[in-house]
């Protein structure tokens, strides 16, 4: 530790910060800021965020006795504070890498890791499910759900809060507004919040009112119920409009200010002497403390590797060009088919920026919708706009996209309505883990009816895919794609229309048949080059769809090969290879079908490559499998 952390040196866990006097507590958070900047400029991971909440994080393991009391952070990106308080500091450095620790908070790694996280709007219900069972159990247990006011526009958190409400739980509800969760927050909601924190003169009220809470203090509990009752009042007759949270049935404090450390830990100790569902509206500001940050928080929010002297990003690799990036395509090839076609429109839940869906919005804005952290809104509303004869490119990320399969099927594929379902982070999405592996979408899209599951291979394959779904729309599908480049410089071809179904021989040869879907298939490809630079003769189909499955195709290879290997990066139950021992099986081949794909277990953070290897389908996989496979009888070829 450098000499800078003098403070923080001495944090092993939140017993050691509760020994530091109050005004310690400023010094500290400021070191935490600034370890944090240390850390996460050389070993890239999600930043603004945590910068965000350091003094809010601080101020609740000062006065929560925890691990016994419960913290939850929702979807977990501002969670590095905590976790460096909580005895991670000096392993911290391994922070989403390769067998390292998580970049989420994860049950199985602490026990300060009161619940896992990774996707938004999770964490109201989670601690209501906990406050209930300490009521139950007879526990005398604080619980704190932290939640953003980008995350509080999922529809779930709705929910827990009507639900909390109306059962009267013993529990805190952190809203920390900062009017952004990656892209800028939007919606109804947004403006009321920004009525509430801009208010100049409730404000004003406000924080006298808590000066006289303050010195009314020891009068008793009474006096509180008297104040409380008169911020209503102030509230409806300020904002000419009754508080939304204290509607659901939880006492609203607030707003105050994020970033005053000392203030906080008064207001929680006295927040935690008051029965009842509570919840506590904080400002802060995403990126605090770090300019660049602070000036530019959709670019930090994960910036990659950066200089934390200037704020300048540091680009990895050569100058030479390079393929772009898969969510890039998408986000151009858009736009060019919605200038041909006026009935395209675009919708993301809150992802604009994630799956570059912010190049329509900036260039077609009526036609480009982002709803926020809503994604079983977002596919029902494409489903309205699709009923009325639009075509609606609804980007989801896979994993994003689980959070919705009950709207996927009933309001869409049920009513065969034309959505095309662009899903971005398809596979294994590398560092942010389990949570985000996109590792599902090829079994839980193939077994919708009237649904067509297609995955390019390449940026061509991509457009030309897109391009395809609007011709004669029809129907559902779904186009899924990879996180990071493609393997095309040369991507931006003319279009071309695919037959929906059929896919393409990449390679004939009779010794042994590859059978890959999506992008997963080049590095079966250069697996077949050191095949053959051996003398084996090898058979390669790009099979373009999952469903329907190209039957000319598995007829020729059921024919003509005893063994298949299918690869696929995407889970192995139910998945790409599982479609194709079922077509062998149903219609009379005795092929062995070898499987090769993301195994029946929750895959962890680490590079795409590594974790490629590690789950038995990189080149190297690839390889050894064919090899292991093709029949003894077949002698090498010469050259």
């Amino acid at each position: 530790m450098h000499n800078e952390y003098c403070l923080l040196s001495r944090i092993d866990s939140p017993d050691d910060v509760k020994k530091l006097m109050p005004e310690q507590l400023v010094e500290l958070s400021a070191e935490l800021r600034q370890f944090i900047i240390d850390v996460v400029s050389e070993n890239p991971g999600h930043f603004a965020s945590s910068l965000g909440v350091v003094e809010l994080t601080v101020a609740l393991h000062y006065v929560y006795n925890t691990p016994f009391d419960r913290i939850i952070w929702d979807v977990g990106h501002q969670a590095y504070g905590h976790k460096i308080l909580t005895g991670r500091r000096d392993v911290f450095h391994t922070n989403r890498k390769f067998k390292g620790i998580s970049g989420f908070p994860k049950r199985t790694e602490s026990p300060y890791d009161a619940f896992g996280v990774g996707h938004s709007s999770t964490s109201i219900s989670a601690a209501l499910g906990m406050a209930v069972a300490s009521r139950l159990k007879l526990e005398s247990r604080n619980v704190v759900a932290v939640i953003g006011d980008g995350a509080l526009t999922g529809g779930m958190a709705f929910e827990a809060l009507n639900h909390g409400g109306s059962i009267n739980p013993n529990m805190l509800v952190i809203l920390n507004d900062n009017n952004i969760s990656i892209d800028p927050s939007v919606g109804a909601l947004k403006e009321y919040l920004l009525d509430i924190t801009t208010s100049k003169t409730y404000n004003k009220i406000k924080e006298e009112v808590w000066d006289i809470l303050g010195k009314l203090d020891r009068v008793g509990p009474k006096t509180r119920n008297i104040i409380q009752k008169f911020e209503n009042a102030v509230k409806a007759a300020l904002l000419k409009q009754s508080n939304l949270f204290e509607s659901m049935g939880f006492r609203y404090f607030g707003p105050v200010d994020g970033h005053d450390v000392v203030y906080l830990t008064r207001i929680l100790q006295d927040l935690k002497e008051i029965p009842g569902p509570k919840l506590l509206h904080i400002v802060t500001v995403k990126g605090k403390g770090y300019s660049p940050a602070e000036n530019n928080q959709t670019l930090f929010h994960a910036p990659g590797l950066f200089n934390k002297e200037t704020g300048e990003r540091i680009k990895v690799g050569t100058d030479k060009p390079t393929p772009p990036r898969y969510q890039d395509v998408f986000g151009e090839t858009l736009v060019e088919l919605a200038e041909q076609n006026p009935k395209i429109v675009g919708i993301t839940p809150a992802m604009a920026t994630g799956c570059s869906l912010n190049i329509m919005m900036q260039k077609m804005p009526d036609r480009a919708f982002d709803v926020g952290i809503a994604e079983q809104h977002a596919v029902t509303f494409s489903a309205g706009l699709a009923s009325e004869g639009l075509i609606p490119y609804c980007n989801i990320y896979s994993t994003f996209m689980q959070r919705a399969y009950d709207q996927v099927i009933h309001d869409v594929a049920l009513q065969s309505l034309p959505v095309v379902f662009c899903l971005d982070r398809g596979g294994l999405v590398g560092d942010d883990g389990a949570t985000h592996h996109g590792a599902y979408d090829l079994a839980y899209m193939r077994s919708v009816p009237n649904m067509t599951v297609a995955a390019p291979m390449n940026e061509e394959e991509l457009r030309n895919l897109m391009y395809t779904a609007q011709l004669e729309p029809k129907g559902p599908i779904s186009i899924r794609y990879p996180r990071g480049n493609g393997v095309m410089v040369d991507w931006r071809k003319p279009f071309k229309k695919i037959e929906l179904g059929k896919g393409r021989v990449l390679r004939n040869g009779s010794d042994i048949a590859l059978l890959t879907i999506g992008h997963i298939g080049n590095l079966a490809a250069i697996a077949a080059d050191r095949l053959e630079a051996e003398g084996y003769s090898i058979y390669h189909a790009d099979m373009r769809f999952v469903k329907p499955l190209d039957t000319e195709i598995l007829q020729e290879v059921g024919r003509e090969f005893k063994t298949v290997i299918t690869v696929e990066d995407g889970c192995l139950p139910g998945g790409f290879g599982s479609a194709i021992l079922e077509w062998f099986n149903d219609n009379g081949y005795a092929v062995k079908v070898v499987r090769l794909g993301i195994p029946d277990v929750f895959v962890e953070q680490g590079t795409q490559q590594e974790l490629y290897a590690e789950c038995g389908y990189d080149i190297e996989n690839i390889y050894q499998t064919a090899k292991r496979y093709i029949p003894k009888k077949v002698k090498l070829r010469a050259g």
